[in-house]
């Protein structure tokens, strides 16, 4: 790619927030306090989680940068910045996470591989940019395409990074193409984040946003986009978030047997207090996220404060604060949404919470259920100890 250069050491890395939980140095991971992910329904930049697989890239000469899009189609196209920027431009405000969200739980009860991750690798932005299917549209695939006449049945993202999995190849990821094309996926190829510029750390000068699909196919700092006839055969397609069942460990993994991973289940985590808490009797806030993938939205959100022998239900709401209505047309169908419930408490307890999404699906109780050898996927309900001060 013209225009951008891959560092091939770490010398050259943005600055970040000193309050942000790191958790891998090279490559960089790091998330916000519990506290700070719920300080505001859009993420300030600052507090934006941040999942590398290698040093951040650097831009050259921004004037020569462009996309190409090429592969099983009848024509291809070199795309500038400007000339994407040309494209009716969208704000979509959706949430990413990463499929290894609240991994340390898991690995907690038996280990895992994995950066670990508490229960903030996620966070919510406000997406500018112009919609996937009408860049493709310059390339002749229109509305809800599910195969070219050349046989493409997915699109491939091709960034310009350098990865260690990839023994120092580019970051790859790929989406269906009939989701590509459906201007209702809402598929961006953003260059803008919460009103502003991108910064590297989050793609810049491009990135793709895959609202409501596991945070690793939203590629950041895009090189190529590719018509292909099967799915990715990069690593983090074929080799990595894929979920198997507890039973499967590395010395019988079969990866071809399952399916990457794209939509991710219904989560929520409370993120007012810890895991471990020493409270004074009265009144405690309950307070966290919840979030389905797919365009679900959240149907409510449960608290037990009695270690789940009986329950309550929480306030939820996005923006302004106003009480969410399920299926109401206002509501943003990509993001979080954040719970609210005040509690009194006079011993020593467990809280748990769990979400129910629109389609009825609820988190599974225990963790040993959905264990993992990767430890993707951590939708257990959360809890945490609340010990009273004596």
């Amino acid at each position: 790619m013209q225009g951008l250069i891959g560092p091939p050491d770490y010398s050259q890395e943005p600055s970040r927030h000193p309050s942000l939980r790191i958790n891998a140095k090279e490559p960089f991971n790091a998330e916000p306090t519990r506290e700070n992910l719920i300080s505001s329904y859009i993420t300030p930049v600052e507090f934006f989680f941040k999942r590398n697989h290698g040093p951040i890239p650097l831009v050259d000469d921004i004037s020569s940068y462009n996309v190409s899009i090429g592969g099983l189609m009848e024509k291809s196209v070199q795309l500038s910045l400007d000339d994407i920027k040309k494209l009716p431009k969208h704000n979509v405000t959706a949430t990413l996470q990463c499929a290894g969200n609240r991994r340390t739980a898991m690995s907690n009860k038996k280990e895992v591989r994995g950066v670990g991750w508490d229960v903030a690798a996620l966070s919510n932005a406000i997406w500018g940019g112009a919609k996937l299917c009408d860049a493709l549209k310059l390339v002749g695939i229109e509305y809800n395409t599910k195969m070219t006449l050349s046989g493409g049945k997915h699109v491939e993202f091709i960034s310009v990074d350098q990865c260690k999995e990839e023994d120092g190849g580019p970051y790859k990821a790929s989406i269906p193409l009939h989701q590509a094309s459906n201007p209702l996926s809402d598929v961006l190829l953003a260059y803008e984040m919460n009103g502003e510029v991108l910064n590297r750390d989050h793609g810049y000068p491009l990135r793709v946003v895959v609202p409501g699909v596991i945070g690793a196919r939203s590629v950041k700092w895009l090189d190529r986009i590719n018509i292909i006839e099967e799915e990715c055969q990069g690593f983090f397609m074929a080799k990595d978030y894929k979920m198997f069942p507890p039973t499967v460990n590395w010395d019988n993994i079969i990866w071809s047997t399952r399916k990457p991973q794209m939509d991710f289940p219904v989560q929520c985590a409370i993120c007012s207090l810890e895991d471990v808490n020493t409270v004074k009797p009265g009144q405690v806030t309950i307070a966290g996220y919840a979030l389905s993938g797919g365009g679900r939205g959240i149907e409510r959100v449960d608290i037990s404060v009695d270690g789940g022998k009986t329950w309550i239900e929480a306030s939820t709401y996005q923006k302004d604060n106003v009480q969410c209505i399920p299926y109401d047309i206002s509501s943003d169908k990509w993001a979080w949404v954040f719970f609210k419930a005040v509690v009194g408490i006079t011993e020593d307890t467990e809280i748990i919470a769990k979400a129910v999404d629109s389609s009825a699906n609820v988190q599974p109780e225990h963790v040993e259920t959905i264990w993992n050898l990767r430890g993707i996927l951590n939708t257990s309900w959360h809890r945490v100890r609340l010990q009273i001060a004596s």
